[in-house]
């Protein structure tokens, strides 16, 4: 979204607060899965379990961020063209 940024696209109201909701609807399910892990390792020393569980967390980020672009990214072509 950065680089949209600086290459001029302009957003309006709405758009900066649904990127702003989806952002926040997003940390709240990333604070919900470490609440969720924390319980689970709570009294275990299994240092392995949380960081495949952070990988997880952030693959799952990456691939809802990545979808993100490619949407916006064909809503700018649909809106250009």
């Amino acid at each position: 979204m950065a680089k949209m940024l600086r290459e001029g696209a302009s957003y309006t109201q709405r758009d900066i607060i649904d990127i702003l909701s989806e952002f926040s609807a997003f940390k709240d399910r990333v604070i919900k899965k470490f609440k969720d892990l924390s319980r689970e390792l709570d009294g275990k020393a299994n240092e392995h379990e949380l960081w495949v569980n952070v990988y997880l967390i952030s693959n799952d980020y990456a691939e809802e961020v990545s979808g993100k672009k490619l949407k916006l990214q064909e809503q700018m072509q649909k809106s250009i063209s």
